[in-house]
């Protein structure tokens, strides 16, 4: 028998999607070091997350607000820029689009099951890993930080830790489109730019 997903379970399954994208990231691009990483089993795939007790309080602060904005269909963009520290320039945006979905036309719902978003995650995070064949290294060692911005819609109730920012695009950089997913409420796709 198939499981399909309530909208709890749907915006659970994207914000964990999130923290093992976010996390695969940092490791992959360097910018944080592999020693500050534990392989761990999910979407039966082995991935990296940080032991790292202040950059895991940090992810969880970020994710458990755009957790309350996806519950209440209010953010439809997370981004995660890894910026070169001296330069302060953004060397790679990571885009990750979220869409609400409503049900369709004629009134009834297109159920996802539980497996088939789970395969479709897979897919992509096999995509965020394998990307690293192809984008430029990151030459500087240490020498990058990240920031996440969470685009809202204007109605949304933005805690005072959270500042307006720039959209951090980089000017005439390479775009990658990867695989999306999707679940009963959300469909969310990804893509990385960069500097060539």
């Amino acid at each position: 028998m198939s499981q399909s997903i309530s909208l709890k379970g749907s915006t659970r399954t994207v914000t964990e999607f999130f923290e093992y994208s976010i996390n695969s990231i940092l490791y992959q691009r360097g910018v944080y070091p592999a020693e500050d990483f534990v392989t761990v089993k999910k979407y039966d795939l082995t991935l990296l997350k940080t032991h790292d007790d202040e950059l895991k309080d940090y992810i969880r602060k970020i994710l458990l607000q755009v957790h309350r904005w996806l519950l209440g269909g209010k953010c439809n963009q997370l981004v995660l820029c890894i910026v070169d520290k001296d330069e302060g320039e953004v060397v790679e945006r990571w885009s990750f689009n979220v869409q609400h979905i409503s049900g369709n036309s004629n009134g009834q719902d297109d159920v996802v099951d539980l497996n088939t978003t789970q395969s479709q995650i897979r897919a992509l995070i096999r995509q965020i890993t394998s990307s690293v064949t192809f984008l430029p290294e990151l030459t500087k060692e240490g020498g990058y930080t990240f920031t996440v911005l969470a685009y809202t819609d204007a109605d949304a109730k933005v805690p005072l830790e959270w500042a307006d920012s720039n959209s951090k695009e980089i000017p005439d950089g390479e775009v990658v489109q990867f695989k999306t997913f999707s679940t009963n409420d959300h469909k969310v796709g990804a893509q990385v730019s960069y500097k060539y």
